[in-house]
């Protein structure tokens, strides 16, 4: 066979030859790995039997008033020995890697609490994330300890008004040492869960004159309480304030000044810190995004066989509604192995060398979920757009999902320059 590809299947394995940069063989196996099989069953179960049936509470009440039953079921599953399933085990998580913890995130996903219920929601996991590896150990006892224990809640303060999110490297808050504090100036926002986090993990530039533009900024961890943290407001989200579990806040730094040593990492690290953080965080997001469109999928696929057009006609009948089943099943499916072959990657051979993996699942699966929840929501008519259904409160708060972490036309770029610098070109 001359092909400059060839395919054969060894049980479970698919395993490609290929030429040029990519690896000669690359083997994954397709297959649960040993430690989720173990658990995914009971996770599942979990999810439908406990957290299913509070969801339309959840999405009538006001979170302060949901926080008594969800610190029950965060109880729940403390004692089941499920919490914190990203975080390692010697810090009280399960310990499970990146590929492991994908499969457990789909079936969180389903349920619009089940991150959270389980201690690994966004932007908590990254921050935990970035004190275990960076954090020193008077970081990892004050703040660490106690966000992984669930008693506490953080925020990531990056995005700012005046300048793209898409450019991490070109921002307006600084942060010049003075004796032996950093004072922060600047003004952020879409600082997810800034309303109710006791600290903010704040991206600010300590270092202006560095010929290295990805050396200039350092990230600080400010306690929310600090003089000069200001909330300035909770951004209306397609109509939602949102509360203390789901909000993206304004934040004015006006001369907040806090010790040196509540840099994270070493100066200048910011960027390096950050990338670190995004690329297991948009594996969680990605499979999140999954998670939701399957449940999505099957309200649809529900909806469609039961509710009648007329008697004896329901609309699974009609051909369009049987090509929306096809095209989101199709979707889906396609979207989760680029997923989960990501994750395997980044496992393997580190969040670098699967920088071009990630922006292709970013871009990708968002448009997926976008397309599967449009098309659930039109099955559903009106019922679609009603909070009867947690069909409207994703539409709502997930549409971001194709502009956070990078739009889709700056991940589409990235894949697309690497590709034809590959082939010669010059960019």
């Amino acid at each position: 066979m001359s092909t400059a590809k060839r395919g054969r299947k060894q049980g479970h394995h698919l395993e490609f030859e290929t030429h040029e940069n990519i690896p000669k063989e690359t083997t994954m196996d397709f297959s649960l790995p040993p430690r989720v099989r173990e658990v995914i069953g009971k996770i599942n179960e979990f999810v439908k039997t406990e957290l299913f049936p509070v969801e339309n509470e959840f999405l009538q009440k006001p979170f302060r008033e949901m926080k008594p039953l969800l610190a029950e079921l965060r109880q729940k599953v403390k004692d089941l020995g499920y919490w914190a399933p990203q975080a390692p085990q010697e810090y009280g998580g399960m310990g499970l890697s990146v590929l492991e913890f994908a499969f457990i995130s789909e079936v969180l996903g389903r349920s619009p609490i089940g991150h959270y219920v389980f201690g690994c929601q966004a932007p908590d996991a990254g921050n935990i994330e970035l004190l275990i590896h960076f954090g020193t150990e008077e970081q990892k006892q004050r703040y660490l300890t106690p966000l992984l224990n669930g008693e506490i809640r953080s925020c990531f303060s990056m995005t700012e008004p005046d300048h793209p999110g898409a450019n991490p490297t070109w921002m307006g808050t600084v942060a010049p040492k003075v004796d032996d504090n950093y004072v922060i100036n600047g003004r952020k926002w879409f600082t997810t869960a800034a309303d109710g986090a006791q600290f903010a993990i704040v991206m600010a530039v300590t270092d202006p004159d560095n010929e290295n533009k990805y050396q200039r900024a350092s990230m600080i961890i400010v306690p929310t309480d600090t003089p000069g943290f200001e909330l300035v407001r909770n951004i209306p989200i397609m109509g939602d304030e949102g509360d203390d579990y789901n909000s993206h806040a304004e934040i004015q730094y006006t001369d907040c000044t806090v010790p040196t040593s509540n840099i994270l990492g070493e100066e200048g690290a910011g960027f390096l810190l950050a990338q670190e953080r995004l690329g297991p965080g948009r594996i969680h997001h990605c499979m999140r995004w999954l998670g939701i469109c399957d449940r999505a999928f099957r309200m649809m696929c529900d909806r469609a066989a039961k509710r009648e057009l007329s008697p004896g006609k329901p609309l699974g009948t009609r051909q369009t509604v049987q090509d929306w089943i096809a095209e989101s099943r199709v979707e889906i499916h396609a979207a989760r192995l680029m997923v989960l072959h990501a994750a395997w990657k980044i496992d393997q051979e580190g969040t670098y060398s699967a920088r071009e993996e990630i922006s292709m699942i970013k871009y990708y699966a968002a448009g997926v979920l976008q397309r599967v929840l449009d098309r659930a929501i039109q099955v559903h008519g009106a019922l679609g757009i009603t909070d009867d259904t947690p069909l409207s409160y994703w539409y709502r708060h997930e549409r971001g999902a194709r502009i956070y972490d990078g739009p889709d036309e700056v991940h589409r770029s990235v894949v697309a320059k690497r590709i034809l610098r590959s082939h010669g070109m010059e960019l």
